[in-house]
């Protein structure tokens, strides 16, 4: 297939699926796409051993091996949907906690990836599937980063208080950049080299230090240069178009740069979706200018993410010849709720002994870290061995359960554990408001 075929069927599909679910479903718009999918791709299986003949299967699964999603998403859509959703974010919300947000995602991202490791290593000799400790902690660091996509996508059908709006999101944002840092350490001491490293029995303690300051503060620095380049650039002229251009080339030239330095992409364009959406909205835009901009970006946003997430339904088609697994997969479900649970409360215990959280707080951003397109593309990165396929299920059953069970029932839970507590005590409401 041609690109422009992949694109225009991606397209199509996405459009088909969206219309089923807003006329019959009614789901949030993404979760809908997922179930959808997930639907389609039930469909094929039982229609390729129904009909085997008609080679269904095999036909779909070729196509499906023509779109490298760990390409398309980490190399492409990732640095439009992390710009996209950092764009939008108040930075004095998020300066309001900063402490809990740095927190959970880097202590919080470490925790729950030893923790993941250590239970799945345990319980997996018991299952009779059998991972060295160190693939078990590549499972931990792939699967531990709460996805900004998946995130940022239920916030916006759910009601949820600004300061822990921004807490959630603030969070996924950064510790999605972190994650991958932490997967970057992890196969590269599992002896698996990524961007250019090597991996195995050489690796010191030192080189892993380097590799996570090089990774995380110079992507961060690399925001921070091209966001202020694209600021000045913006605040020189007044002229939308050229402007939302300026926005663009930021985005795709940022992160174009950084894999080829081999820093963090995904924190560049944090960085500078947060400078661009505040200090350039208030001081470098006019009216125009900043309608404009974050109308191309909610735009470019609601497409990538109608894809993307018809990619994750679909992909059930890749993993379906190793569903062996589907004992451990399903297990490793409450160990990563297990582990998101000890990672968000130990840093808000913490840091409550002198601020305030919202009542439910923990709850929320424990049920509310919901895993994406990330973790799954991540997986499909590893390395062809017999450690990809068990490490790749499981990923993919922790995904789909976070994406639809936690996703549905994400409105719910906030209204009984936030909600409702806050209407019966006014004073603690207005307080959340100010």
């Amino acid at each position: 297939m041609t690109l422009l075929d992949i694109i225009a069927l991606l397209l199509t599909l996405s459009v088909l699926f969206g219309y089923l679910n807003h006329q019959i479903l009614k789901m949030p718009h993404t979760i809908g796409i997922v179930v959808i999918g997930l639907a389609a791709s039930a469909s094929i299986v039982v229609a390729d051993y129904s009909f085997a003949g008609l080679n269904i299967g095999p036909t779909v699964r070729a196509t499906l091996n023509s779109i490298d999603f760990h390409e398309a998403l980490m190399n492409g859509f990732l640095s439009a949907l992390l710009f996209a959703g950092a764009v939008h974010i108040d930075l004095e919300e998020l300066a309001s906690r900063k402490w809990a947000i740095s927190l959970m995602s880097t202590l919080g991202v470490l925790i729950s990836t030893f923790i993941i490791a250590f239970i799945m290593w345990l319980a997996g000799d018991v299952l009779g599937v059998h991972l060295p400790f160190i693939w078990w902690l590549v499972f931990g660091a792939l699967i531990s980063p709460t996805d900004p996509v998946a995130v940022l996508g239920i916030l916006k059908t759910v009601r949820v208080p600004p300061l822990l709006k921004a807490k959630i999101a603030g969070e996924s944002l950064f510790n999605d950049g972190v994650g991958v840092v932490v997967f970057t350490v992890m196969i590269t001491i599992a002896g698996v080299g990524v961007h250019g490293h090597g991996g195995g029995g050489d690796v010191t303690a030192l080189d892993i230090v380097e590799l996570f300051i090089r990774e995380a503060l110079g992507g961060a620095l690399l925001g921070l240069v091209a966001g202020y380049i694209a600021y000045y650039l913006m605040l020189s002229i007044d002229e939308y178009i050229l402007e939302v251009m300026i926005s663009l080339a930021l985005v795709t030239g940022a992160y174009a740069l950084a894999l080829h330095l081999h820093i963090s992409g995904p924190i560049a364009m944090v960085v500078a979706g947060l400078l661009i959406g505040n200090q350039g909205a208030r001081f470098a835009m006019s009216e125009k200018t900043r309608t404009a901009v974050f109308q191309f970006w909610s735009l470019s946003d609601e497409i990538l993410n109608s894809v993307l997430f018809l990619l994750i339904g679909l992909e059930v088609l890749v993993v379906a010849s190793h569903w062996q697994y589907i004992g451990i997969a399903l297990f490793a479900i409450p160990v990563v709720l297990a582990a998101r649970l000890t990672s968000v409360a130990l840093p808000i215990g913490l840091l409550s002994l002198r601020e305030k959280f919202t009542e439910g707080a923990i709850t929320i951003l424990t049920w509310g870290g919901l895993r994406g397109g990330i973790s799954v593309a991540l997986a499909l990165s590893l390395p062809n061995n017999e450690y990809k396929p068990i490490i790749l299920v499981t990923t993919y059953a922790v995904v789909v359960f976070s994406i639809i069970a936690q996703g549905l029932t994400m409105q719910g839970l906030v209204k009984r554990t936030i909600i409702e507590a806050r209407t019966e005590d006014p004073q603690a409401l207005k307080e959340e408001r100010d």
